[in-house]
């Protein structure tokens, strides 16, 4: 009898740990696809200050769009709570499209090597910061998911695993698909 006890519990204490090791590898898996999104980020603000300049310097007078654009990427910049981060960067990125179609209708900045290669370096932001997103919110999921089922959840309670934040598009107007005009 006493050794089928010691048994059940060095198998329940195997599986605790087992658990406990795989919902610190998911943790830090949403860690480090956060520290990716960071990155992406820092990236696109980084941009922000040149493509301002680069248009500025063709359309001086479009002074509405250009601060809106530099005041959000200020404010998302401080952010520090995630959904406020997160809906702060969609209007940032909404912001840049409104910049970049401002461009369209100056034909010599449309034309400007440099402000081609900017416009080129944040599409290419863009695309890693969609791809870096996804990633994030699938490790949020499968690590949510984990520390609410049974009967790991056991273990993430004694252990005080907290769910993560999705980093989620509120705005309709950024979830809808972009409209393209033929003509």
């Amino acid at each position: 009898m006493s050794i089928l006890l010691l048994t059940l519990v060095a198998v329940l204490l195997l599986w605790g740990v087992w658990v406990y090791n795989r919902l610190v590898r998911d943790r830090n898996r949403v860690r480090s696809a956060w520290s990716d999104i960071d990155v992406q980020l820092t990236r696109r603000h980084d941009l922000v200050p040149r493509l301002v300049d680069a248009v500025r310097a063709y359309a001086g007078y479009e002074r509405a769009t250009l601060s809106a654009v530099t005041e959000l990427r200020t404010r998302a910049e401080a952010a520090s709570r995630l959904p406020d981060k997160a809906r702060l960067e969609d209007e940032m990125a909404a912001g840049l499209h409104r910049l970049i179609a401002l461009a369209e209708s100056y034909p010599t900045l449309k034309a400007d090597g440099n402000f081609l290669q900017l416009q080129r370096d944040l599409v290419d932001t863009e695309d890693q910061l969609q791809y870096a997103r996804r990633y994030y919110n699938g490790a949020v999921r499968i690590y949510n998911t984990r520390i609410e089922t049974f009967p790991d959840l056991f273990v993430a309670r004694t252990f005080a695993f907290r769910p993560a934040e999705f980093f989620a598009v509120d705005e309709e107007e950024v979830r809808a698909a972009p409209r393209v005009e033929l003509g």
